[in-house]
Order: structure tokens, then C-alpha cells, then sequence
């Protein structure tokens, strides 16, 4: 089975997300990456970064790939918490935290579609 440029996407923007979140979490001894003020000045913008990078290579309904690379930190989370107390909080807040990445993905999508590239 031949996978399509879109499913690879998949899998590149949540392969992106779940090594933004382990490897902020790794480096700063952190149970849950966003405790880190590392995750906030480095990890976050990356994640908007990749996420405007996914969307310039793959422009065709590039908000999703911000959605990918923030529900893959929300599923990596939900994996390792050793307690489900706070889940719902955590859930809602990378909904809200998936905005400036989709964001981002839909604008560089559209310096791709405007450049005629």
C-alpha cells in the first residue's frame, strides 16, 4: 500500500507533535512538557513553525496540519498522565492552543497558492 503526500502529512505533523512534546519534556525533567517555560518560548512556536511548514508544502486544507501537530501533543499527554483528573482542562486547552498553529498552516498556504509555487 502506497501511502498519499496528504497521509504522509498525517503522520509527519503528528510525528512532529509527539517529538515537540517528548523531547521538551525529556530535556527538562518535566512530567508534562508545558509545565517547562521552555515548552512556552521554544517548543509552542516551533510547533506553529512546523505547522506553517506543513501547510506551505502542503497547501490544500492547511489548517488541519496545526490540528495534527497540537492533537498529537494533546494524545502523547493523555498517554503518560499518570492521573485523568485534569484531562478535560488539558483537551480543552490545546484546542485553544491548535488555533495559531491552523493559523498558520492556512496563511502559508496561501503564500504558496499566491507565489504560484
Amino acid at each position: 500500500m502506497r501511502l498519499s503526500s496528504a497521509n504522509w502529512g498525517y503522520v509527519l505533523a503528528a510525528f512532529a507533535g509527539v517529538v515537540l512534546w517528548l523531547a521538551t519534556a525529556a530535556l527538562t525533567g518535566r512530567k508534562e512538557a508545558w509545565d517547562s517555560s521552555i515548552y512556552w518560548t521554544a517548543t509552542y512556536p516551533l510547533a506553529i513553525a512546523v505547522s506553517g511548514l506543513f501547510g506551505y508544502v502542503l497547501p490544500e486544507r492547511a489548517w488541519r496540519w496545526g490540528l495534527v501537530v497540537m492533537l498529537a501533543q494533546a494524545l502523547t499527554l493523555a498517554l503518560a498522565a499518570s492521573s485523568f483528573g485534569l484531562l478535560p482542562l488539558g483537551l480543552f486547552m490545546f484546542a485553544v492552543l491548535a488555533v495559531p498553529p491552523m493559523i498558520a498552516g492556512h496563511l502559508a498556504a496561501g503564500i504558496r497558492l499566491r507565489s504560484g509555487s
